[in-house]
């Protein structure tokens, strides 16, 4: 067997955990991220058939029987998985209609998948509905994204427009827009069917007074989508107190559906 070590799927994942650290997106252990792979992808750094031990995940999810997935662990700092990724990430492949995790690989101090595992996987669910290349969901804390919730009307309509007049890009990097969730007990299962819901309709989820989830078909798309969106937040916490003078119209916006070949959400442009 190959080094997973030199696996290009978990180096990639070092380097995203590190990269959203580095952005102070993921404080202390806030966030997690997981990964989907197929057993081509793994097989030939482990054997899908070796199970170190099973975990119970807490919900059933029967749509990704047999799915493995490399998932940061409960309890983890971003800023150490660059090194001990062993520690700090597990690879599992769920069994029994998602019931339980067999773990592959990883978490070698007995530590287990993030407490946002169950909503987690929920979301990989309803994205490889709307899209079967869809490979990551990933959860952090972007500070100015967080900060617009308190100060910003939360209907996603509303929400969403803002951060697509804040910055040229935003509009073609998620048309779909940003769906909105109101403050709500993390880590049950109820946040995760929640969210999971809203996955139906936008990549990007905002959790009121806690943070943002999003869904790519990699690490790069979903790390783009949640960059983008904060910095229109950003840009939108400067100038908030301001009065406006200027923003990008809704027939400017056309101009970009135009120009890139998206589209926007249905009826959220006049």
């Amino acid at each position: 067997m190959k080094n997973i070590l030199e696996a290009p799927f978990l180096i990639e994942m070092v380097r995203t955990t590190t990269n959203m650290y580095a952005h102070g997106w993921d404080e202390r252990n806030g966030g997690n991220i997981s990964l989907l792979l197929s057993e081509e992808e793994v097989k030939d750094y482990l054997d899908p058939g070796t199970v170190l031990r099973e975990i119970s995940t807490g919900f059933e999810a029967p749509e990704l029987e047999g799915k493995c997935f490399l998932v940061t662990g409960t309890g983890k700092y971003f800023k150490n998985v660059q090194y001990a990724p062993e520690v700090n990430l597990g690879l599992v492949k769920l069994t029994d209609g998602g019931k339980t995790a067999q773990l592959l690989w990883g978490f070698s101090d007995g530590g287990k998948f993030t407490s946002e595992f169950p909503a987690h996987m929920m979301s990989h669910a309803t994205r490889l509905k709307v899209d079967p290349q869809n490979r990551v969901v990933m959860h952090c804390h972007p500070a100015n994204l967080l900060a617009m919730t308190y100060v910003h009307d939360l209907d996603e309509k509303v929400f969403t427009r803002t951060l697509w007049q804040m910055c040229t890009e935003c509009i073609v990097v998620f048309p779909d827009g940003v769906n909105v969730l109101p403050w709500m007990l993390c880590g049950t299962n109820e946040i995760g069917i929640a969210t999971a819901e809203k996955m139906k309709t936008a990549r990007l989820v905002v959790w009121a007074q806690h943070g943002i989830y999003g869904a790519g078909k990699d690490l790069d798309e979903t790390f783009g989508l949640i960059e983008t969106a904060e910095k229109a937040a950003e840009i939108y916490m400067k100038i908030a107190h301001l009065p406006l003078k200027n923003t990008i119209s809704d027939e400017q916006m056309h101009l970009l559906e135009e120009r890139f070949g998206v589209k926007a959400r249905g009826g959220w442009l006049d």
